[in-house]
């Protein structure tokens, strides 16, 4: 895919984030249909990051949350010039 037509891709999918940038979610790149591996490595190559999550307040016990690294969303943040 070329850089003009992943641009395209990720405009038309993306939202506006907290941060006043952009989010695209993995599942709707993926539906598009296009080289996921592609459009993945533009988004980095402009910016972009997976959203990274705080965990999630866990009980105790056998399945409750025993870390406190975030986890990786699946959602990728682009900063707002990445589609200017």
């Amino acid at each position: 895919m070329e850089s003009d037509e992943i641009r395209s891709v990720i405009a038309r999918l993306a939202r506006p984030h907290a941060s006043g940038g952009f989010v695209v979610g993995r599942a709707a790149i993926l539906a598009e249909g296009g080289d996921f591996a592609a459009i993945r490595e533009w988004i980095i190559a402009h910016g972009g990051a997976p959203e990274t999550v705080a965990p999630a307040a866990g009980g105790h016990g056998l399945h409750g949350s025993s870390g406190s690294a975030p986890e990786r969303s699946p959602h990728y943040v682009l900063p707002a010039s990445a589609l200017a």
